[in-house]
């Protein structure tokens, strides 16, 4: 993730809990389930009857039933996807396991990175399960696949694209028109702060893919960028994120993280951190992204929803004010489900944008959810994926979580006029 003006608990454990690890119970082949193809992209996409590209006015809105957990035990399960026999893969991001769970809730340990390194980013299409594996310090990231026989390829290095491309290498973060006496009196940079200003760096750490028949989209949140990876592992940039609005740090938000005081009354740019990644029938990208700063609303609800533009790469936000949107599912009408970590009183909740919105509503509380999908009138989310009081390694608390569906008739107020 990013390096923060204020560090949360997320990053300091995304960092602090890499160096633990765990040896799968089976690493290898993932049996004989029929996966299903729930990408299936061979068709002319229509961008919507509105004009938006997110589809028709809605005439019903979604209703949360009870939810059920699936399998439970997990630790940081931070990405997700599900097949459309009900078959979930997910990864177990700081102990360096990719995980499938059964519709009947048993579970199996697909693979295992090398100790210490990170698995996430999962992704699944025709019995192929796609995914990255991050070294400790990100100085590796690959893209790689695992097929239901056990067969494990490199697809691409995406922290060696990075490297070469640098797709952000021109855009600008930090302090705006900050005066050259104040920017002297900084620290020098630190593991978990930036310069006083600083253009795009190098820098690799996936969070999220999507399947595709031709290829794979990347969520990179170190390189705040989407990125496409093509069959035989060429990698191009689909698109580089807008930097986040300016926000003003006020005296006691310097004092708080250590910075001089003179920064009191500038405005600072936040990178941002896409988050998730999924392709709409309506042929457009949907993207989640964090904050490059505090990921809770410390600043405010600032996360936010990009539609993206796979053939010109424009990125036009949809939504924003969430409280960390973590991870996110389109509905076939447009409707767009979001997991935010730190939404409502602080510890997770799930909203949905209705088609040709642009205001969240809130759809239910849920202990601190990171990935969601939808199938059928179901959504899944990974749940209690990290716990905030915890001390030492990360505790095996994450679930997979079921939320049923049922959706109820929109009233139009202007029927009687």
């Amino acid at each position: 993730m990013k390096k923060p003006l204020i560090p949360v608990v997320v990053c300091t454990a995304l960092v602090a809990s890499m160096s633990f690890a765990a040896s799968p119970a089976f690493a290898g082949g993932y049996g004989d389930p029929d996966h299903g193809d729930h990408h299936d992209h061979d068709h002319d996409w229509d961008h919507g009857d509105d004009g938006d590209g997110n589809g028709d006015d809605p005439t019903t809105e979604p209703v949360a039933g009870t939810p059920t957990t699936r399998a439970e035990g997990f630790i940081s399960p931070l990405s997700l996807d599900v097949d459309t026999d009900a078959t979930a893969y997910l990864s177990q991001n700081f102990i360096g396991l990719l995980t499938r769970v059964n519709p009947d809730g048993t579970t199996l340990d697909v693979t295992a990175a090398p100790e210490g390194n990170e698995i996430g980013a999962v992704s699944s299409l025709d019995r192929t399960v796609y995914y990255t594996q991050s070294a400790p310090d990100l100085s590796s990231s690959v893209l790689k696949s695992i097929t239901e026989d056990g067969t494990i390829t490199d697809i691409a290095d995406l922290r060696a694209f990075e490297a070469d491309e640098n797709p952000d290498a021109d855009a600008s973060y930090g302090f705006i028109d900050l005066p050259e006496a104040c920017i002297a009196q900084f620290p020098p940079p630190a593991p978990m702060t930036n310069p006083a200003t600083y253009t795009g760096i190098v820098d690799s750490h996936p969070y999220a893919s999507y399947a595709t028949h031709d290829g794979v989209y990347v969520a990179d949140a170190g390189g705040n960028d989407i990125l496409y990876v093509e069959s035989e592992g060429e990698v191009s940039v689909v698109a580089v994120l807008p930097p986040e609005d300016p926000i003003e740090v006020t005296a006691e938000i310097a004092a708080a993280v250590g910075l001089p005081a003179c920064v009191a009354g500038y405005e600072h740019i936040f990178e941002p951190v896409p988050t998730d990644v999924e392709l709409g029938d309506d042929g457009y990208l949907y993207v989640t992204t964090l904050p490059g700063g505090p990921e809770d609303a410390t600043l405010g609800a600032r996360g936010s929803v990009y539609r993206v533009d796979t053939e010109s790469g424009d990125a036009e936000r949809v939504a924003t004010g969430f409280g960390g949107a973590t991870g996110l599912a389109v509905a076939e009408d447009g409707t767009i489900y979001v997991a935010e970590l730190f939404g409502g009183d602080g510890s997770g909740q799930v909203s949905y944008i209705q088609p040709g919105e642009d205001t969240p509503t809130v759809l239910l509380a849920l202990p601190r959810p990171a990935a969601i999908e939808l199938q059928g009138d179901e959504l899944y989310v990974t749940t209690d994926s990290f716990d905030p009081a915890a001390q030492g390694p990360p505790t095996p608390i994450g679930k997979l979580t079921v939320v049923p569906l049922t959706y109820e008739e929109l009233v139009d107020d202007d029927a009687d006029d």
